[in-house]
């Protein structure tokens, strides 16, 4: 790759960057709204403390 590629593709990748947080940021503010005090760090300890309360649960069926 020639610098001309690394420009566009460091350009390409900086857009995507972008968006990325951009959706982040939106993401985490539509939680805070919905209650998650934190924002996605809430939202990520509520999901993974389900999680972790799932597995401990007996399957059903189980034999």
């Amino acid at each position: 790759m020639d610098k001309k590629d690394l420009l566009a593709k460091l350009a390409k990748l900086e857009t995507i960057n972008d968006q990325l947080v951009t959706e982040l940021e939106y993401l985490d503010l539509l939680v805070r709204q919905i209650g998650f005090e934190n924002g996605l760090t809430t939202l990520k300890s509520a999901a993974l403390e389900l999680i972790e309360e799932n597995d401990d649960e007996e399957p059903p069926f189980a034999m």
